[in-house]
């Protein structure tokens, strides 16, 4: 499977040992002696990579780069590379959410399956992402009163009894559902409950996702 792998560590020769590798195996590869390196010239996500990362970095450690990455909302897969056997540092790695984690020194085979099945997960996730984030933008192009009129529909509640909440008539309400459906490009109830809950309004009402 084609794409980038991000390499992040401190040891030059290895950097250069894993991307000749890596090359030869038919993978774009870019290199990083730190994790500050990286998050200054964060790659595109767009393109189905993944991220070999040094576990234990001078400076920005490992986990702290893969935390920055998570509150960035980052897809990118990490594979965490380290030189020791330490159980408590692979727990909390995948706890916080790693792909992967291979001791040094790693089979070129391993190593190899391991990127293939962070790359097949960063195309699913990506994809996952872009389709929410879509969600949310049509959302935000609700006005206030017609958000209120999404969130209450959701809630199963009928044009009566939304207009009697909001204090409006039930044409105005009509008015706003069908503007609400229109933004939101859907044809039924049933597909507006459905991509709300796939964003979280669903459970932000109190309704089960």
């Amino acid at each position: 499977m084609p794409g980038v792998v991000h390499i992040v560590d401190d040891d030059a020769s290895f950097r250069v040992a894993v991307e000749r590798q890596l090359k030869y195996a038919g993978y774009e590869v870019r290199a990083y002696s730190s994790a500050e390196e990286f998050l200054d010239r964060l790659p595109n996500e767009a393109v189905a990579s993944c991220i070999l990362l040094d576990a234990r970095l001078s400076g920005l450690s490992g986990l702290e780069l893969q935390s920055r990455l998570h509150e960035l909302r980052s897809t990118l897969p990490v594979i965490f590379l380290t030189g020791f056997t330490d159980i408590a540092l692979t727990v909390k790695a995948v706890k916080a959410g790693a792909h992967d984690f291979l001791t040094k020194p790693v089979s070129s085979e391993e190593l190899v399956q391991a990127i293939e099945r962070a790359m097949a997960y960063h195309q699913l996730t990506y994809d996952l992402k872009s389709k929410l984030d879509i969600i949310r933008h049509r959302v935000a192009l609700l006005t206030p009163r017609e958000q209120q009129v999404l969130l209450l529909i959701i809630r199963g509640k009928i044009n009566k009894q939304i207009a009697q909440m909001l204090g409006c008539t039930e044409r105005t309400v009509k008015a706003h559902r069908q503007r609400v459906m229109e933004k939101m490009q859907v044809h039924t109830v049933a597909e507006l409950v459905s991509l709300a809950e796939r964003i979280g309004l669903g459970s932000a009402t109190g309704q089960t996702t």
